[in-house]
């Protein structure tokens, strides 16, 4: 679906197209744009990007191209330049820190580890991803060289979970574009020190806690091909799925870079797509961040793919790729990874000398200029710059942990895993476990043994285990994962060393100390049940064994042998002997519960139907036997929601390597949106132990325009007798929509978490933007919404399909765009007296655009626009009353080009250097 229109969309662009003024000799670089070795760079009273322009003035080719890439860019002593490491992890948690030079960077020691983000997707409450992610962040702070280095984070993971078999789904938070955006981009905002809205917290100062990074941009979603493959599609598919994610984060939470993937989109590999950078991410979207390569995407565009780009003579040799890459918008060359000897550092200087074309102009140090800019703003606004008491991020984590005192190994005593944020974990770890299925018990066979517990003669449903506060009961866990030789934790984690580890509570030990705590006198044992490591073979003693306690906990799962980085799922049927040893001793005892924690859903089919509970998460981070005992035993109501559609079995899937979405022509569909066939859970399923029932679902109009709201509202009520929480969930169909236009089924409009007491009812409302709801045309080039009837839909599925809580609406007319983003460019040094004129161009929330384009010839700015420039310091750059921008004297200076459409005003930024 189309990602929803934002308003703060005013960019500050710097990128060149490769003309331009004529570079000045490296020796004149000396003084920089102050004219007497003044450092503006240090001056707080300018911008950060006008701190960077003069900073970048002050470099030699050779200095800048060393700056460029990540694993480590190069310290400048002259200009107080650290080495500084760009690659740094923190997916869920603090695990990496880039502090070696042309090394990967060393996996960080006894940092704590939250729950996945797959898991973060199934709590559906993006508040609760702020929390972590702040938390993150201060740890960030703290374990970072001098609280001020190495702070860009290539986290999060933003690719949607389109494919089960994907190797990297426990890094992704959802199939849903809508759902993603709303959760990543909380990551972001708390990684980054911003409040909800996308706004600096107060007590930041301005400056930012950390960097992140989008990733992976875009259609990377399948581990066996992607340093060679080709993720094919058409741009609709391309603009409503695989790209909308990254575009509402950017809307919401404006992040600081954007990683681009391995993969070729439809032939050019994304890493010298200018199409998916300049044009989709930053003259669409707003982007204003920079873009850095995967490692070593670059390398791959040779290597991999062998790329020779139409009308080019033979594939792009070792220089080109680096030249080509960084013309269409890659700032920043993450050269570690599948490496080779040659990186920007020591081919920049060469292309440039080599005079390369591209299709976005003759490769020049302009290209490399603007580059670095957006690379030094980033870090300028971390506060690398400035006196460390006066950012208050080093100040706050100084004194949490006095600075120098942390090293990355086991004399650090893990004193960064601070009770705050273990219970954080836990928090997180219960909160992402659905209740896929509780029923009551079968009754117990003659002479199995299994005692009364849960399934007695009430029939209640199994879960929560009741467990009594005296007397004789016996519960085993079985099962390998439960309390494994060391817990996995997921891709990216932190080592967990003996401090690390004395933290650490896995499943058997969760529920053990959960169930002696409520009856000292309970016996829980732990039985491996399947072969330790293989998990090839049913262990028989411990099947029979399980006949002989009130209750068992059948704990199965997946890890990294499975699927990984590198690696796709060829099947979805649990590994090894588990789903055999889960049938029998559900056979053996009617008490059985399973928990699966895996990569993603696996195949239940052949023992769904003889258990009464059924319990799923992701990896579930440093507290999840604490996490699963809170659930398992009624401490916490389970509220987790499947942020994926659970497929019955690999075989209703296409290939892995197909990325269409919609279904037809035998093609079977993706996603809740466009799958048809049967499924074990739907998208948005989760149980709990409270019914919510809805009523009085209710829509303030009938008939709408295309430009138009429509407010949807509904009645929630607990039903049961806790307190518990709802996912309320609203969709959206056009159900009377010919079939040739392949409209899905439904989409996720919004949704809301709420929480409510035993009888309490709520008013939920939701406010639905028609435009919103707008299709990609491919024809006209933009976004159109439909005529017609629409269907609106509120329930706890996307299944739920309760007529009463239908409610139609008629949409007509067409979209009235309206000015969105406007970006301008120019060249970033100058000499005295020459004349700028700024390539601009305007997008238009229908994603139409005008003016310069980055692919070729640019379109008039359509009738009625009007355009402004204004600069801040006119004795540097000056505006005539003709709009003549003319570099007066040596300095620095921000040009604001304003744009008028329509009653709509939007604004962009570019700072340029005079020397």
């Amino acid at each position: 679906m189309r990602a929803r229109t934002w308003t703060a969309t005013a960019v500050a662009v710097v990128l060149v197209g490769g003309s331009g003024c004529a570079t000045e000799p490296e020796a004149a670089t000396t003084t920089g744009t102050s004219g007497d070795g003044a450092a503006i760079y240090l001056d707080r009273s300018y911008s950060a990007q006008e701190r960077a322009v003069d900073l970048v003035s002050r470099m030699t080719l050779a200095e800048k191209a060393a700056q460029m890439v990540s694993s480590q860019s190069a310290a400048l002593p002259r200009l107080g330049i650290e080495a500084y490491g760009w690659w740094n992890e923190a997916a869920h948690g603090v695990a990496r820190e880039g502090t070696l030079h042309n090394a990967n960077p060393p996996i960080l020691v006894n940092t704590t580890s939250y729950p996945v983000d797959l898991s973060l997707g199934a709590t559906w409450n993006p508040e609760l991803v702020h929390r972590e992610a702040t938390l993150i962040s201060d740890e960030a702070r703290e374990v970072v060289r001098d609280n001020r280095l190495d702070l860009n984070f290539y986290s999060p993971t933003v690719n949607l979970a389109r494919d089960p078999r994907w190797g990297r789904n426990d890094e992704a938070f959802s199939e849903d574009p809508l759902l993603t955006a709303a959760l990543a981009a909380q990551f972001v905002n708390g990684m980054e020190g911003k409040d909800r809205t996308g706004r600096m917290l107060p007590e930041s100062r301005g400056y930012l806690k950390t960097s992140t990074t989008l990733k992976h941009y875009a259609a990377n979603n399948s581990e066996f091909d992607r340093l060679r493959g080709s993720a094919d599609m058409d741009d609709r598919t391309l603009r409503e799925y695989y790209t909308a994610q990254f575009r509402e984060i950017v809307g919401r939470s404006s992040p600081a870079s954007i990683m681009t993937s391995y993969n070729r989109v439809n032939g050019v590999p994304t890493s010298a797509s200018g199409y998916l950078m300049e044009e989709l991410a930053r003259q669409t979207f707003g982007f204003d961040g920079f873009f850095t390569s995967d490692c070593d995407s670059i390398r791959e565009i040779q290597h991999g793919h062998r790329w020779q780009p139409p009308g080019h003579p033979a594939p792009l040799d070792h220089i080109e790729r680096h030249a080509w890459a960084n013309a269409a918008g890659e700032d920043l060359n993450c050269q570690q990874g599948y490496h080779d000897e040659w990186s920007y550092a020591n081919t920049i200087p060469a292309a440039i000398a080599r005079g390369i074309d591209t299709p976005y102009g003759r490769y020049t140090e302009e290209h490399v200029d603007a580059s670095l800019v957006r690379l030094l703003t980033t870090r300028i606004r971390l506060g690398e710059f400035d006196p460390p008491e006066d950012v208050p991020w080093v100040t706050a984590a100084r004194s949490r942990v006095a600075p120098g005192s942390w090293t990355n190994s086991d004399a650090n005593g893990a004193v960064t895993q601070t009770a705050e944020r273990l219970r954080t974990a836990r928090e997180v770890g219960a909160e992402s476990i659905v209740l896929l299925k509780n029923r009551p018990a079968p009754a117990a066979k003659a002479g199995s043994g299994a005692g009364g517990g849960a399934g007695g003669a009430d029939r209640a449903a199994l879960l929560p285990l009741r467990v009594p506060a005296s007397g004789a009961y016996r519960v085993a866990v079985i099962g390998h994962y439960a309390n494994p030789p060391s817990m996995y934790l997921g891709g990216y984690s932190s080592i967990q060393a003996s401090a690390g580890q004395a933290n650490e509570v896995n499943g058997y030990q969760g529920l053990r100390a959960a169930i002696q705590r409520i009856n000292p006198g309970a016996v829980v044992d732990h039985l491996a049940g399947v072969t330790p490591g293989s998990l090839a073979e049913v262990d028989p003693a411990a099947v029979a064994a399980a006949a002989g306690y009130d209750a068992v906990i059948v704990y199965a799962g997946t890890d990294d042998r499975h699927s990984r980085e590198d690696v796709d799922r060829a099947t979805l049927a649990l590994p090894g002997a588990q789903a055999s040893l889960i049938s029998q001793v559900a056979a053996r005892n009617p008490n059985t519960v399973v928990y699966l924690e895996t990569a993603g859903q696996v195949d239940v089919g052949g023992f769904e139907a003889a258990v009464p509970a059924i319990l799923w998460s992701s990896y579930n981070g440093q507290r999840k036997g604490e996490a699963l005992a809170d659930v398992l035993l009624g401490a916490r109501n389970p509220s987790g929601h499947l942020p994926f559609t659970w497929y019955r079995d690999a075989s209703q899937l296409p290939p892995i390597d197909d990325y269409r979405i919609r279904d037809g022509a035998g093609h079977p569909g993706r996603t809740y949106m466009y799958f048809d066939g049967e499924v074990s859970y739907p998208f948005g399923h989760g149980l709990g132990y409270s019914g919510f029932g809805y009523s009085r679902l209710r829509v303030d109009r009938r008939a709408v325009e295309a430009n138009g709201t429509v407010r949807v509202g509904v009645d929630v009520t607990n039903t049961g007798r806790v307190a518990g929480a709802e996912v309320v969930q609203l969709y959206v169909a056009t159900p009377e929509a010919p079939a040739a236009l392949e409209r899905p089924d439904r989409r996720l409009a919004g949704f809301e978490k709420i929480s409510l007491r035993p009888g309490q009812t709520r008013r939920v409302e939701f406010v639905v933007r028609v435009a919103d709801l707008a299709f990609f045309d491919e024809r006209a080039g933009r976004y159109v919404v439909d005529s017609g009837a629409y269907a609106f839909q509120v329930g706890s599925s996307s299944a739920d399909a309760d007529p009463r809580l239908r409610a139609g609406v008629t949409v007509r007319g067409a979209l009235r765009p309206a000015l969105s983003v406007v970006t301008a460019t120019a060249p970033t040094l100058v000499s005295p007296g020459t004349v700028l004129a700024p390539r601009l161009t305007i997008a238009l929330t229908d994603d139409t655009r005008y003016g310069h384009r980055a692919e070729g010839a640019g379109t008039p700015l359509p009738p009625g626009a009007t355009v402004r420039y204004r600069s801040n310091r006119p004795q540097v750059v000056s505006v005539g009353r003709s709009g003549a921008i003319r570099a007066v004297a040596t300095g620095v200076a921000t040009i604001t080009a304003t744009v008028d459409y329509r009653g709509v005003r939007r604004s962009t930024e570019f700072a340029v250097g005079v020397r």
